[in-house]
């Protein structure tokens, strides 16, 4: 018999959550049900965190009162197929569910290069499942020689964290010529590589892994140059691909960046099916090139803006495209990234300015715990609009980067940023003589 239900969601995680709760506010007459396919799920963001920092691993755990607090129906099981003529969804069990409105929330899976033994016991790929995640924990720190693949955001973090633990050799190793290279220019790459040295964690970057070596068991890696390294389990974190089986069967379009296919309004070609979070297509900011951006923030975004048009267009949930707007923590140094960096900006041939600056995060800089902030803007040369920023220093660069990912969303121009009104105090800011967005903006405006 087939369960009929006003508002569909398939996926439990960020994206699939907050499209729950947003179209229970905008449409609190529908039913909404949600289906997850693993039975406790994660927060994705606190996943590299559950080998030291959280004192249970268990404490990751993604738990669904805001579904309860609505009043959603939750369900567990795979989704199979969808049949758009008859507006329904079959599940592994046969079971089907009748659909008004349908969101796809999928997500991602982890990306598995294609290195030989890469399939081998002691290899883990970073799944969104908790109880897999718990077992993964369990198991690296009965070694005592990790292998991180990936010096992106996700790969370092885990290879910083997992340092922490005793008697833990951790080695990270990365093709690109940095560690996050895809988000920061060389010089705040630079600051992180020399955190993570100073953690005597061995960094390798230009290497590329030939091969993963053992038995059943990993027992070493060897690199592009020749060298091998002792492992007792590798961790994959080369990154995700969006979940797109399900729309594909079902004929929805998928975009070049591999994602489904959605328009402003995280509508598919189908005008019944939504797509948000990992599994739905990205457009840069300012390019409208596919951006093969995979996070919880933007994720959460697209389901606000999903589940406000379910059933009538609110032109302010407009989506402009995707600012990558990125943060991470390494060993007491916060970073941001947000929009072009100079890199990427040259590359895609924009004419561009860029403005530097650096204060103390407290005034005077002698207050305690007092750190370093390091701003980066780039600005279109002509016009003074913001394209991006990065940030490194103490914990106050999580939101300064929010700043200025506000203001490329908002096109502020450098003699806005130049003369930005700010609230300061000695223990929480810079000194409003040295605010660092308003200084960067400064030393681009004399270069214009």
């Amino acid at each position: 018999m087939q369960k009929k239900t006003d508002i569909l969601i398939i996926g439990g995680g960020p994206a699939g959550l907050v499209s729950a709760v947003t179209a229970n506010r905008y449409y609190p007459d529908k039913k909404i049900t949600l289906v997850k396919n693993v039975k406790n799920g994660c927060i994705p963001c606190g996943i590299p965190y559950m080998f030291y920092s959280l004192k249970d691993p268990s404490e990751n755990k993604m738990g669904v009162a805001p579904l309860e607090k609505i009043g959603a129906e939750i369900i567990h099981g795979e989704a199979q197929s969808i049949h758009r003529e008859d507006k329904k969804v079959v599940f592994e069990d046969n079971q089907e569910i009748g659909y008004d409105k349908l969101i796809l929330a999928t997500g991602s899976v982890p990306y598995i290069p294609p290195i030989p033994g890469i399939d081998k016991k002691g290899v883990y790929p970073v799944h969104k499942d908790l109880d897999y995640l718990i077992s993964a924990v369990q198991d690296v720190k009965k070694g005592k020689h990790v292998v991180v693949i990936g010096g992106g955001f996700i790969g370092v973090e885990f290879a910083d964290e997992i340092s922490q633990l005793s008697g833990m050799h951790v080695s990270l190793i990365e093709i690109l010529g940095h560690l996050l290279a895809n988000s920061f220019d060389p010089e705040f790459s630079h600051e992180a590589e020399a955190k993570l040295d100073s953690k005597q964690i061995q960094i390798y970057t230009k290497s590329r892994v030939e091969e993963i070596i053992g038995d059943r068991q990993v027992e070493k890696i060897r690199l592009s140059s020749g060298e091998e390294i002792q492992a007792d389990s590798v961790i994959l974190g080369v990154g995700a691909v969006p979940s797109t089986n399900l729309a594909i069967q079902a004929g929805l379009d998928i975009g070049k960046g591999r994602g489904i296919w959605v328009d402003e309004y995280m509508r598919t070609i189908d005008p019944d099916i939504f797509a948000v979070g990992d599994c739905a297509g990205k457009r840069d900011f300012y390019t409208r090139k596919d951006a093969p951006v995979l996070l919880a923030s933007t994720a959460t975004a697209e389901a606000r803006i999903a589940g406000a048009n379910l059933y009538k267009l609110k032109v302010v949930r407009e989506n402009k495209g995707t600012i990558a707007v990125y943060s991470t923590y390494v060993d007491g140094l916060v970073m941001g990234s947000a929009g072009l960096t100079e890199v990427t900006a040259q590359k895609e041939n924009f004419e561009i300015v860029t403005g530097t600056a650096e204060a103390m995060d407290k005034h005077p800089g002698t207050l305690p715990d007092a750190h370093k902030v390091h701003v980066k803007l780039i600005f279109s040369k002509k016009s003074g609009i913001i394209l991006g920023g990065q940030v490194a220093g103490g914990k106050c660069c999580g939101e300064i980067i929010n700043i200025i990912g506000l203001a490329i969303q908002q096109r502020v121009s450098c003699t806005e940023l130049e003369t930005l009104q700010m609230a300061t105090h000695p223990f929480v800011t810079a000194a409003p003589t040295m605010y660092p967005i308003v200084k960067a903006a400064f030393d681009a405006s004399g270069k214009m």
